[in-house]
């Protein structure tokens, strides 16, 4: 009997459990915890903190490939729409629907913003480079900047795959604590005066604009960065769904249905790369560091350029607005408005943030198409 019951713990996980798949289940609790007690991005932290979870449980076999005739793990199957790029622009399309371009069509200077909170991502690159990693591994790091989980996940899937885990972690772990990063930087940069700034009022939008829109950015985005194509034409075919006026259905369902499960097999199969052997690594701890780098970098450039605008407006534009030029879709603007707010109740700054914020996303797509376009 008791050889009976030594053979049989022999045959269970806790036999061949390690230290450091041990450690890695203990990660995915304090993301599960960030996740359902904090709140922090729990639409994709859960699904990718289960998947942590699931791929350091041994001999679950979840992510085991097929071989020998033997049918592959179930997360190997779901992780090949991550693989072969499928899911980032799914994700998009589903963003595309929900998302407002009438801001930035009122007031396209917004998208100078956008543009300038791109600066973390070549700043970490940079840095990425000065620390070891190299040129592919590099750029996959510094796309963290553009507070883009989706552009991440694509462009490392593409350039840097054995990253993937590290770098998903990282992108939607700073996206989440986008409100406890960004206002120490956006006061430290800007005088109370210039946060006090009331801006006038948003002009109407016709819908002719907001239907031509997506077009002419497909059209003209993908003809200068071919690269670009699958991340900013998915975002616009969603958004021309939700504008046209005449696909409400397409629209409702790329807004909920599509991308919630798409979003449950893009954050488990993500966070199944989080093997204990490739995650506890020195490289894992650089990518973090720089991924923070880079976002901070991002907010810095945004608020800098919002600055300059300010100044050659005559002070007509509050430079907080360029804080959310990272494409943290709605939860930068979210903060700017916080922030304005703080410093002159009843200033109404969402609108206005708006504009750089869904330039934001527009820019990542781009920074990540001459990423791969130099780099693929």
């Amino acid at each position: 009997m008791l050889e009976s019951i030594q053979e049989l713990i022999t045959t269970t996980g806790f036999s061949f459990l390690t230290w450091q798949q041990g450690l890695m289940i203990l990660v995915s609790f304090v993301l599960i915890y960030l996740a359902i007690v904090k709140e922090y991005e729990p639409l994709l932290l859960l699904p990718i903190a289960f998947g942590v979870l699931l791929t350091n449980l041994p001999l679950a076999g979840l992510m085991a490939e097929p071989e020998d005739g033997k049918v592959g793990g179930l997360i190997y199957y779901l992780y090949q729409g991550v693989k072969l790029g499928i899911y980032p622009p799914l994700i998009f399309l589903g963003v595309g629907a929900m998302t407002d371009f009438g801001p930035l069509i009122a007031n396209p200077k917004s998208i100078l913003l956008g543009a300038a909170a791109q600066l973390g991502i070549f700043i970490a690159f940079l840095g990425a480079i000065l620390l070891g990693f190299d040129l592919k591994e590099a750029a996959s790091i510094g796309i963290i900047g553009g507070a883009d989980g989706p552009t991440a996940i694509f462009l490392t899937s593409r350039l840097a795959p054995h990253l993937l885990g590290a770098i998903a972690i990282a992108a939607y772990s700073y996206m989440a604590l986008i409100p406890i990063i960004q206002p120490p930087i956006m006061r430290l940069l800007t005088t109370k005066k210039e946060r006090q700034v009331v801006m006038e009022q948003l002009r109407p939008v016709s819908k002719a604009e907001k239907i031509l829109f997506p077009i002419i950015v497909t059209v003209v985005g993908t003809l200068i960065l071919p690269d670009a194509g699958p991340l900013l034409g998915s975002l616009m075919f969603g958004n021309l769904l939700r504008e046209s006026g005449v696909t409400e259905r397409l629209n409702k369902t790329a807004q909920n249905e599509m991308i919630n499960i798409i979003t449950i097999f893009l954050g488990l199969s993500v966070g199944a790369t989080a093997k204990a052997e490739v995650f506890l690594t020195p490289q894992t701890l650089g990518i973090l560091l720089m991924g923070l780098f880079a976002f901070a970098f991002s907010t810095v450039g945004g608020v800098l350029f919002g600055k300059l605008m300010c100044k050659l407006s005559g002070g007509k534009i509050n430079p907080l607005i360029g804080a959310a030029g990272v494409s943290a879709v709605p939860m930068a603007a979210r903060v700017v408005q916080k922030v304005g707010a703080e410093e002159k109740p009843g200033n109404y700054l969402l609108m206005h943030a708006m504009g750089p914020n869904v330039a934001g996303v527009i820019g990542s797509a781009v920074a990540a198409g001459v990423l791969l376009a130099r780099l693929g």
